[in-house]
This record gives structure tokens, sequence and C-alpha cells, in this order.
């Protein structure tokens, strides 16, 4: 990556403007959450950053604050879950009905990313490779004869993230289940064949165009792992199993996978942040997207923390680069 400054936000924006901040865990005074795990810390280090940083702040842990509109005049939602299907594009929605600017992407845009389906769709049409798959929407057949042919199976939501959700299976039977199990907890189905290797993720902010950020990879002992939500959280111990480090030594797929990642950037523009996935076979030299993720985990010990560090850029002056652009975008700050 060749050597950014990093923006910064002014004195007089920081005092004249008001910006809520939302996120489950905004409030979180302790360790792990039970359920979330490491996403609580997350939470938590975003609002200390905030506050740290001198702005006009306010709290709110649920999406329940936008339902009237607010005093406020930005909102830096970290909610991408809210408990229902298709809540990632709630608290986008409410903000547009209210005409507040808010960090991240159209309602629009952030249904196509987290719509995996869609997503690898649009993939097809920039030329980049993508595994065969399969969408199973709650509530319409399941036809067997649309499921690609492979020796093992991903079966997850379509809409998951941090690998909520995932199973496998080697035969239709499993992947039946599978999607039946998905289905029951309300949610539609993507099936894919499992491919072997580490995914090497690529974190991109936007400093007026998109930039590229050092890659990292998720760097597996054994490729055909298949991390769980479990593992993802630290809510049980993965140490040997992956690791996450940078992403080097290798320019030829570095340079394609840059190509790849630029190619599909054009149909989620604008977006603030957003990081784009790809599986990664050393053996085969083969890399096909997984998927992409608009207002991810931006937490330090993560993908874009570390990537920042490499960068040269502490963890405050990631956040503060995100969000000044973000108000510069919508013309909130010159």
């Amino acid at each position: 990556m060749q050597q950014i400054k990093p923006l910064t936000i002014d004195a007089a924006t920081k005092e004249q403007l008001r910006i809520l901040f939302i996120a489950k865990h905004a409030k979180w005074d302790g360790g792990l959450h039970p359920d979330d795990g490491n996403h609580a810390l997350y939470h938590v280090e975003t609002r200390e950053i905030l506050k740290g940083l001198g702005l006009n702040l306010m709290l709110a842990d649920s999406f329940d604050v936008l339902f009237e509109k607010p005093e406020v005049d930005f909102v830096f939602p970290l909610l991408n879950r809210a408990g229902f299907f298709n809540s990632e594009m709630l608290g986008p929605l409410l903000c547009t009905r209210h005409d507040i600017p808010f960090l991240g992407a159209s309602p629009i845009l952030r249904g196509l990313s987290d719509d995996k389906h869609l997503a690898k769709r649009a993939a097809v049409v920039a030329g980049v490779p993508t595994a065969d798959w399969a969408i199973y929407r709650r509530g319409a057949p399941i036809d067997p004869a649309t499921c690609p042919k492979a020796e093992r199976y991903v079966i997850k939501p379509n809409a998951s993230s941090a690998s909520w959700g995932v199973h496998d299976a080697t035969d239709w039977a499993g992947v039946k289940l599978a999607i039946d199990e998905i289905h029951a907890d309300k949610h539609d189905a993507i099936v894919e064949p499992f491919l072997v290797g580490s995914d090497v993720e690529v974190p991109v902010i936007t400093m007026g165009d998109p930039v590229l950020m050092p890659k990292m990879i998720f760097e597996q002992a054994d490729p055909a792992h298949l991390r769980t939500y479990q593992e993802k959280r630290d809510l049980v111990d993965r140490s040997q199993k992956y690791s996450l480090d940078p992403f080097e030594n290798d320019t030829e797929l570095s340079d394609l996978i840059s190509d790849y990642t630029q190619r599909l950037w054009a149909d989620y523009r604008p977006f603030d942040y957003g990081r784009f996935e790809f599986r990664v076979n050393r053996e085969t030299r083969k890399v096909h997207f997984i998927e992409v993720n608009l207002n991810c985990n931006l937490w330090s010990q993560k993908v874009y923390g570390r990537s920042a560090v490499l960068a040269g850029w502490t963890q405050a002056e990631l956040i503060e680069t995100i969000l000044a652009d973000s108000l510069r975008r919508n013309r909130l700050m010159v």
C-alpha cells in the first residue's frame, strides 16, 4: 500500500455536529459477551475512540432511538444484526426516512452486499471467479436439481455474518437437512461446494475514491477446516486452527486479488468501508470470490485493525479517517 496520510476531523466540526453511535453493546462495560463474545469488546473500543476524538456523542443500543427523528446530525451505526430477517437494512432505512446522513452505504447497497447470492451474481458479471452455488429462498421450492455437484458442501444463511448458522454436508440428504434448519430460523439458505484453502481479506476504505488497505489472510493449519461462529467470536479456542497474518510474499496472487477487488467495488459505490473476501488455494493457485461485507468489523484485533497497523495507522486514526471521509461525502465537513 502506498503510504497515505490519515484524515482528521477539524475542531469546529467536532463541536458542532451531534453524532449518534448505535451498537448492540454501545453501553457495555464488561468483557467477552456470553453470546456475542469479542463483538462486545469491539463496540466498547469504538465507543471509547469516538469519545477520545472529542465528538459530541450520543449512545444507543437499539434502533428504537430512530423510530422518531432524534436531534442528531449524523449516525455511526454498528448494529448490523437486529434479530430479524434482513435487519441489516433497518438502520440505513430509518436514517434515510429522517434524512439523517449515516456511516456506511445506502439501504439498497447494504442489501446487495449482505445477500450472498446477489453479490455472487455481481461477481460473475464483473468477470470474477466464484464457486457455483444455489439459492433456496424460504417459502420457495427446494429443488435438488439446482444444487451444484460437489463432494462436500457449505450451507449457510444467505445473509449470515461471522459464519453464523454455517453447516457442511457430503450429500443431498445432509444439504436438505441444513436448508430446513436455516429456513426454520426464518432465513434463506445458500449452498456452495466447499473450497479447500484459506481466506484472504481485502479491507477497502473510501478516501474520495476507494483505497486498498494491506491484505490479511486467515491462514488455516488445515485448509479443509470449516471455520465456525464460535471460533470467530473467540467463544472457543481456535489458536491451533488458524491465525490472522499479513498476506505477503506472493505478488502474483496479491495483484490478482487486487484486480478482482477493483472490478467488484464499482457495484457498491458509494460506500465508506467494506471487506472483500476471497478463498485462495496456494497449491492450485486458484482464487474465488466468497463475499463482500459493507459495514464490517473494524475491531483492532480483526482484519481492519491489523491492516491499519501494517499501513502505519493507529486504530483511532483508522476510525477517524473512515468517519471523516463520510462526513465530507455527506457535506457535513469541508
